[in-house]
């Protein structure tokens, strides 16, 4: 199976040069998400609407690559402030009750931008059960 590249058709992706996410065989790398809504390209004021948009562009991606959100095995959350991770937690939670891939969630200086409170990214594996 060929690698394939995914775009979320961010003018970012080109100018950073990456990928929201690569397709590699039986695996998908998705890039660190952030909360933007990639078809307005704003980005919403709370986390907690940051955090869902995360998600659905990362299912998004993953769709295009021929994925679900039940095939991520690892997942790694950034955010910016200690008092929006049981925000976060609370969305991940939701998004992942049955899933439960490894998670990592870190606690980070900064994003690339002020208003990025969260930037997720995962990985998944198709599953062959």
């Amino acid at each position: 199976m060929p690698r394939r590249l995914i775009s979320t058709g961010s003018p970012f992706e080109k100018t950073a040069g990456y990928s929201r996410a690569v397709i590699d065989g039986e695996f998908a790398f998705v890039a660190g998400t952030t909360g933007y809504d990639y078809i307005t390209m704003t980005m919403p004021d709370d986390v907690t609407s940051q955090t869902r948009n995360c998600f659905k562009t990362i299912e998004a991606a993953l769709a295009e690559g021929g994925f679900a959100m039940t095939d991520i095995v690892r997942a790694t959350y950034y955010i910016t402030d200690i008092a929006d991770a049981e925000k976060v937690i609370a969305v991940c939670g939701d998004t992942f009750a049955q899933i439960r891939p490894a998670s990592t969630l870190l606690i980070v200086a900064g994003l690339y931008k002020p208003e990025m409170k969260v930037e997720i990214e995962v990985t998944a594996k198709l599953r062959s059960d």
